[in-house]
């Protein structure tokens, strides 16, 4: 068996975050059309939910833009990850679809805001973004 290198991935590991990769990226195609659908279906209360969830994650780096020019370039400030973290978490929107399903909520723009949520850290695993560690890097 021969041995990696300390700074090199395997070969099997590359392929695998790929198609890991190309899954999440298929997530945000399904996620970003389910929003559409909902907005279409059920008017422009749920087009702006969809689009409003979509950009709020993003919104977490408000939180300690006064911090920014502590930071190195791509690095988010300590302070802003917590809430960082917790609005890029697939498993917050996810979790509140299925308490929407099972609780018979019927309001579609909550749903369609869900939607824009999912699709929104859908794109980022695919485009390589994913959680922070606690100073503020990007983990691998």
């Amino acid at each position: 068996m021969a041995a990696v290198n300390a700074g090199t991935r395997p070969a099997a590991h590359k392929g695998g975050r790929y198609a890991v990769r190309l899954a999440w990226a298929a997530g945000a195609v399904f996620w970003g059309a389910f929003a559409v659908l909902e907005a279409v279906n059920h008017g422009v209360l749920a087009g702006l939910f969809a689009v409003v969830f979509l950009i709020a994650p993003d919104l977490t780096f408000l939180v300690a833009v006064r911090d920014a020019h502590t930071t190195r370039p791509g690095q988010l400030p300590a302070r802003a990850v917590p809430y960082y973290n917790a609005a890029h978490r697939a498993l917050v929107p996810v979790t509140l679809m299925v308490v929407y399903t099972v609780a018979s909520l019927s309001w579609a723009p909550l749903f369609a805001g869900l939607c824009g949520w999912t699709a929104h850290i859908s794109l980022d695993r695919a485009l390589g973004y994913g959680l922070r560690t606690k100073e503020g890097l990007q983990r691998d």
